[in-house]
């Protein structure tokens, strides 16, 4: 099978989506404010965990933001840009070391499970399915279902890839039954409908027949990708 290419793989969505929830003490300084009875010395542990776990994210958010920065920044000159890389190359042991390194220094994190899927992408880009695998495989497992289902997504793109085409259909079956900001039925449902047009091309043609008439791009490709199946 085709190799996957990055461009297929890749989303700006993560860039989007990395705030988190609002820290304890905002959520809950009226409260405190209320009950002046609660001791001064908890209140400034509230307000220290507070400072500590908000410098952690914005470090951790940073981090990401920069490493999401150098996967797409320009190889060769590129006037106004913020950062560029002589060669492919350079630009990918850079984009890759960033990476690597939020998995291992804020492992647990959702910035650490976000890093997680751009390695597996990128793997899975090169062909390594292997890497690809393990990556997508931690970031689907213990991601929430927005970062889960983009992982579970092109997990099965790489199980296709290895011929292990059952698991990839049971993965895309899973998103058509519970889509999510990140992945909808609609999406879910093309790709099961791409995968499958080689080898079941009247399943294809059904998953597919319902977003024919679809608006915007969504029957856009459902109709190009129909028109690609052989009859």
């Amino acid at each position: 099978m085709a190799r996957i290419t990055r461009k297929e793989l890749k989303t700006d969505r993560f860039a989007l989506e990395v705030e988190h929830t609002v820290s304890f003490f905002e959520e809950h300084g009226k409260e405190l404010l209320r009950y002046g009875g609660i001791a001064l010395a908890v209140v400034a542990l509230i307000v220290g965990y507070t400072f500590y776990a908000r410098h952690q994210q914005s470090a951790r958010q940073t981090a990401l933001t920069d490493a999401i920065a150098a996967s797409d920044a320009p190889v060769g000159a590129a006037e106004g840009a913020a950062l560029s890389f002589p060669t492919d190359q350079a630009k990918e042991q850079e984009t890759l070391k960033r990476f690597n390194e939020i998995v291992s220094k804020y492992s647990g994190s959702d910035e650490a499970l976000i890093a997680q899927y751009y390695l597996g992408s990128f793997r899975a880009a090169e062909g390594n399915y292997a890497e690809a695998e393990k990556f997508l495989t931690a970031a689907s497992q213990k991601s929430g279902d927005n970062y889960g289902s983009l992982a579970k997504l092109t997990l099965a793109q790489v199980y296709f890839g290895e011929g292990r085409a059952a698991e990839g259909e049971k993965l895309l079956r899973e998103l058509i039954q519970t889509p999510s900001l990140f992945v909808s039925k609609d999406q879910a449902t093309v790709t099961l409908a791409r995968q499958l047009a080689p080898v079941k091309p009247a399943e294809a043609r059904k998953l597919l027949e319902p977003l024919l008439k679809a608006a915007g791009s969504t029957g856009q490709v459902a109709t190009a990708l129909d028109g690609e199946i052989p009859r």
